[in-house]
């Protein structure tokens, strides 16, 4: 799979990001929901976008989580994560963002949305940077500014991560950090 190229305006669009809102289920994992005999729900997280959510909230920028699911599981990589604003069990996700964003005084156009499927439409039109990660269906592709390489759960997150720190022109010394490190 390839993503949409990185144009002029999607790197305008990214260096003015302060918020970075992301669906779970086919984002931040692959999609598949895997049950164990006992009931238990196992979901599997990448570990680089896990390093592109802690590097973005080291430049300063909001990470959340907006789900129509709820599940332990995810309640566990976002506290690892140190993620504040997770909202699971979401229904009407396109009032959550918003009141995410007036909570925050972040504007629209200041906010990545992150989605995979059509119940994240809504959302990824209040955003100034509306993402698909590579296996969305057409229709939620065909919406986005920006569609990532990389599929869900499979590195997306960590794409955008990146593409948001290069535009902000923070990547040149995170890069240093590591390499110092």
């Amino acid at each position: 799979m390839s993503g949409t190229p990185l144009t002029p305006e999607i790197w305008q669009r990214a260096a003015n990001i302060r918020l970075v809102v992301l669906d779970v289920d086919g984002v931040l994992t692959d999609g598949r929901i895997i049950y164990t005999d006992a009931g238990e729900e196992i979901k599997c997280f990448h570990v680089r976008d896990g390093h592109g959510i802690r590097m973005l909230q080291q430049a300063g920028i909001e990470v959340a989580l907006i789900t129509g699911r709820h599940s332990q599981a995810v309640a566990q990589r976002a506290q690892n994560l140190q993620i504040r604003h997770v909202f699971q069990g979401i229904r009407q996700k396109v009032a959550v963002l918003q009141a995410l964003q007036t909570d925050l005084g972040i504007s629209p156009a200041a906010t990545a949305v992150v989605g995979d499927d059509l119940v994240d439409l809504g959302m990824m039109q209040q955003a100034g940077l509306a993402v698909a990660v590579a296996d969305a269906p057409p229709e939620v592709r065909e919406r986005a500014h920006w569609v990532t390489a990389q599929p869900g759960g499979r590195g997306a997150v960590r794409e955008l991560a990146e593409c948001i720190l290069k535009a902000q022109g923070r990547w040149d010394d995170l890069l240093r950090h590591y390499l110092s490190s």
